[in-house]
């Protein structure tokens, strides 16, 4: 179901990474991208050169790491202010990306759906499984979101039953999180050894 069918948002919603920016050129109207600091803007928007767009720049980890900054909690909240401005303007088609459209990216759509709907996390994340099935969405950003949004920890729940989910469906996830430094975010019984904390997802 969409998120619209479920009445989450008004308006579609779709999750994607840079290389599939072109399969979505038709009708979207807005953009929310994040990528690494100082990271040029996507080739793929000259497919979308009607929509209006949001882009932010930060990396995507959840663990501290030299030179390189967690999401911060100012990161989510620039997120939240885009969707108070999406809530006054006519949306037909929001298109959320990051690099590989996996973790930041996702993230940032619950996020957005915990803002106009706080007591509906486990919607939330069935709607993102809906949209992208493999998503891993950023731990850090969703504790902050949590917080903004004064859940009491029901987002945070949600995203580890989540995880737990995707980790039992898509053993292909369970490599993938592993080999950029995030295996603690797995269920134990998936627990692996070997890392590269530079990869975003």
């Amino acid at each position: 179901m969409s998120v619209v069918e479920r009445g989450l948002l008004p308006f579609k919603v779709s999750i994607c990474g840079v290389a599939e920016l072109e399969q979505f050129a038709g009708d979207v109207t807005h953009i929310l991208g994040i990528l690494d600091p100082g990271t040029p803007q996507p080739d793929g928007y000259v497919h979308h050169p009607k929509a209006l767009r949001d882009e932010f720049r930060f990396y995507d980890i959840v663990t501290e790491q030299d030179g390189r900054s967690m999401p911060t909690e100012h990161d989510v909240a620039a997120i939240l202010k885009v969707g108070e401005k999406l809530a006054v303007q006519p949306v037909r088609h929001l298109l959320v990306h990051c690099y590989a459209g996996v973790s930041r990216s996702t993230a940032s759509a619950v996020t957005l759906m915990a803002q106009r709907n706080p007591a509906r996390a486990a919607d939330i994340f069935a709607a993102l499984g809906d949209i992208r099935p493999k998503a891993w969405p950023n731990s850090v950003m969703i504790a902050h979101a949590d917080r903004l949004l004064n859940l009491g920890g029901t987002l945070v729940e949600a995203l580890r039953l989540h995880h737990i989910a995707v980790a039992h469906r898509h053993p292909e996830v369970r490599t993938l999180i592993s080999s950029v430094g995030r295996g603690h975010e797995l269920p134990a019984e998936y627990a692996a050894e070997g890392s590269d904390p530079n990869e975003p997802v």
